[in-house]
């Protein structure tokens, strides 16, 4: 199921790395400095307004769905109690936001476009949340191209429409307004098989206290890790300004983007092939899938890391506008590094604990990188700048880990083949040092290919010598095959 999945999820997770490309190239020249860092505060609330009210709830559907649906394939229950608990939260959501923003006091323009743009990115919480329930029962019950499909949709079509919006004057908001109208627009088409399940289940108490039970601490443990992400910008915005915080988001998204979007893809195939695995086969068929997983991420994902840091000067020149480029650029390789550290986290480690169904430890694992991760901004920020809260950022994660994989050892304890982590590990600091060795022409597109063809060359090299993840029997397979029809 994980390579299914893998596989499947490939061009969607493709797409999402372009377009993540292309949002960054896009809106950090056709949106002011000041507009930007604004879009960094609106995303950074509105995702944690959804992860607050509605993940709860997803996270039920993604967990409950694979056991219940054994007995009744439409788990008439499950959609019912959902579907209704969505409802009622949908109600409460909007006249909070609604309370929340009469009250707001603002002086000035500036107050007043951030008002806006908070207004508008709260507006569209609840389309893509559904949008997200709808993704996960899908994911749960393994349909691999109903998902891929619908990610595709919502990566181009938000995309298109920010672009849209932000002609038309949106401002900050743009981006997230993109992806909410595009999820509007799904809903009507791929939800209604879902819509007619809740309506032909019934609401079961008991069910909804035991996925309250599971969700609330998974929600909880969210908006720790969005904590992470996101409270350093409104602390640079306190610190510094707005365009700083625009910077610093910047930077952020060039460093993450690409290992976002790689631990994104790892997830989708392999949290529902674990659960599965455990469901089915019991912690040894489960241990056995979380090994093959961790060897196959640190395979693609270390690599990943190394290259980026060696090749951001050519990409940020690229991609970044000038107004936040030289910024943005300072903080790559500790962003970089730090993301990996947290990406490992969340889609390995931190899985133990839904696992286990013991998700209270969730929320303590995650207390730890969230609340070092504020002290150290406060501490740095002033003293350091930009590059102060890069290092806070790079230190919480991964300390993090580390709470994670210790808690980890009393819960379900996940593998961690170290030989094996260790070998890819020494295979990447020589593709970096070779890389390095390449010389800088100052073209970033020439510079961008003859560093990155280095790098790929040499870490193949090395991955054929070393065998990691135990590439090379498939290699020589395809390479036999290959032969056999050069010479036919």
């Amino acid at each position: 199921m994980f390579s299914k999945g893998l596989w499947g999820y490939l061009p969607a997770n493709i797409l999402q790395g372009l377009i993540g490309f292309a949002t960054l190239m896009v809106f950090t020249r056709i949106l002011s400095p000041d507009d930007y860092g604004r879009y960094a505060l609106t995303f950074g609330i509105s995702s944690l307004a959804q992860t607050l009210c509605f993940t709860w709830i997803e996270a039920a559907m993604a967990r409950f769905y694979p056991a219940e649906s054994r007995t009744d394939r439409e788990a008439p229950e499950l959609y019912g109690t959902v579907y209704r608990l969505f409802a009622v939260v949908t109600v409460v959501f909007a006249i909070a936001c609604a309370l929340g923003l009469w009250l707001w006091p603002v002086t000035g323009d500036a107050g007043q476009s951030l008002k806006m743009a908070m207004g508008l990115g709260l507006g569209c919480v609840v389309f893509r949340s559904l949008i997200k329930l709808v993704q996960e029962q899908r994911r749960s019950e393994g349909r691999v191209g109903a998902a891929s499909i619908l990610d595709i949709v919502q990566t181009a079509g938000g995309f298109g429409l920010g672009v849209l919006c932000a002609t038309a004057g949106l401002g900050g908001a743009s981006p997230v307004v993109g992806g909410g109208l595009i999820a509007l627009i799904c809903l009507p088409f791929v939800a209604r098989e879902d819509w007619g399940r809740a309506l032909k289940g019934r609401f079961n108490v008991e069910k909804a206290k035991a996925y309250a039970h599971y969700g609330f601490p998974v929600s909880a443990s969210l908006i720790l890790t969005l904590a992470l992400y996101t409270a350093d910008r409104f602390l640079i915005a306190y610190f510094l300004n707005d365009a700083e915080a625009g910077a610093y988001h910047a930077g952020f998204s060039l460093a993450s983007r690409i290992l976002d979007v790689l631990f994104i893809w790892f997830g989708a195939a392999g949290c529902p092939a674990m659960v599965h695995a455990l469901e089915h086969g019991g912690v040894a068929e489960l241990k056995e899938n979380a090994r093959h997983q961790i060897r196959t991420m640190a395979f693609i994902l270390f690599p990943a890391v190394g290259g980026l840091i060696m090749v951001a000067p050519a990409l940020g020149t690229l991609l970044i506008g000038e107004g936040l480029r030289a910024d943005a650029l300072s903080v790559t390789p500790l962003i970089s590094l730090g993301a990996l550290f947290s990406g490992l986290n969340t889609y390995y480690f931190l899985q133990a604990f839904t696992l286990a169904r013991k998700t209270r430890l969730l929320v303590v694992a995650m207390a730890v990188p969230a609340v070092s991760n504020i002290a150290l901004n406060l501490l740095l920020i002033p003293l350091m700048g930009l590059m102060g809260a890069a290092v806070a950022s790079c230190l919480s994660f991964a300390l993090g880990l580390l709470a994670s994989w210790l808690l980890g050892l009393k819960t379900l304890a996940l593998p961690v083949p170290v030989l094996d982590l260790g070998k890819t590990l020494l295979s990447v600091a020589v593709m970096m040092a070779a890389v390095a060795l390449v010389p800088t022409l100052n073209m970033p597109i020439v510079d961008l290919i003859l560093k990155g063809t280095t790098g790929v060359l040499v870490y193949a090299a090395l991955a054929w010598l070393f065998d990691l993840n135990d590439i090379r029997e498939p290699a020589l397979k395809i390479v036999n095959r290959l032969r056999a029809k050069v010479f036919a």
